[in-house]
């Protein structure tokens, strides 16, 4: 991974934190990333006109990658009723690197180095660590819950691969990211409709401009995350992008006045550690 790249994830991951600090508190998880999905289909449908229509070869990632979201979305509805999601959720965010490097062993075939792996080790555990000590206590976590959290990470790892591989095919990331963008919001719309009914589309409608704000934020931030992975390693950049909670950590913090606990700071360390792994590898 060069130093470009590296530093273009590391962007990625902060834009990603932030657009999460800026959705609106009273719509709900789902309703939100609904919203957000919607704002990163009406920003694709702008450039649109300057990226190229993919090729065959290149629309059945596309189409496995939005099967991909509309699983983790549903998973993450199960998340919601089966327990504490903001324990589960991060469970999810912590074990898909790893599902991912492992996967990208078989896909793309790609085996990362040694010192790549300690990197997504560290970066996981950190993860982990922060999200865990941050909230509740880990014993109050339910089988149901963490259930639904593994299987969110497993198509969290899906869609990666997926993208990861259909971006490298495509003639340029920004084409496969545009056509994807606008392909999944009418996946989110369908979930939407299954799951909360038209009801929710007049709720929606009403944060119509945080909706294309961070969608904007979220789109560009993926897009480079898609952008690197035709540059380096699927696994690296997966467990890379996952920084974000480190970015989200210091906002909390030095934004929000949140207070700066002891598990926090290993966390951030082990994250830290993790990053300066993968640089190294």
């Amino acid at each position: 991974m060069t130093l470009f790249v590296f530093f273009a994830v590391l962007a990625a991951a902060a834009m990603h934190a932030i657009w999460n600090a800026l959705v609106k508190v009273h719509l709900d998880r789902f309703l939100s990333i609904t919203l957000m999905t919607f704002g990163m289909g009406t920003a694709a449908l702008v450039v649109l006109p300057f990226v190229e229509v993919p090729k065959a070869e290149v629309w059945p990632y596309i189409i496995a990658s939005v099967i991909f979201h509309m699983g983790y979305r549903t998973f993450l509805i199960g998340a919601y009723q089966a327990g504490d999601f903001a324990q589960t959720y991060p469970l999810a965010r912590g074990t898909a690197p790893l599902l991912a490097a492992i996967g990208g062993m078989f896909v793309v075939a790609e085996v990362p180095a040694p010192l790549a792996i300690l990197g997504i080790l560290l970066l996981s555990a950190g993860t982990l660590v922060m999200s865990f000590r941050g909230g509740a206590h880990l014993e109050k976590l339910n089988l149901r819950a963490v259930g639904y959290a593994l299987g969110t990470s497993i198509f969290i790892a899906s869609y990666t691969l997926s993208d990861g591989s259909g971006a490298r095919l495509a003639a340029t990331a920004q084409s496969y990211a545009a056509w994807l963008f606008i392909c999944d919001a009418f996946g989110a719309l369908v979930l939407c409709l299954v799951f909360r009914g038209p009801k929710a589309l007049p709720v929606l409608a009403r944060d119509w401009k945080t909706g294309l704000f961070t969608g904007v934020l979220s789109g560009a931030a993926y897009w480079i995350v898609m952008w690197a992975m035709t540059k380096a390693p699927i696994a690296s950049v997966a467990s890379l992008r996952e920084t974000s909670i480190l970015f989200a950590m210091m906002i909390s913090v030095y934004a929000l006045g949140e207070k700066m606990t002891g598990w926090r700071g290993a966390a951030a360390l082990s994250i830290v550690a993790g990053v300066i792994a993968l640089r190294m590898g």
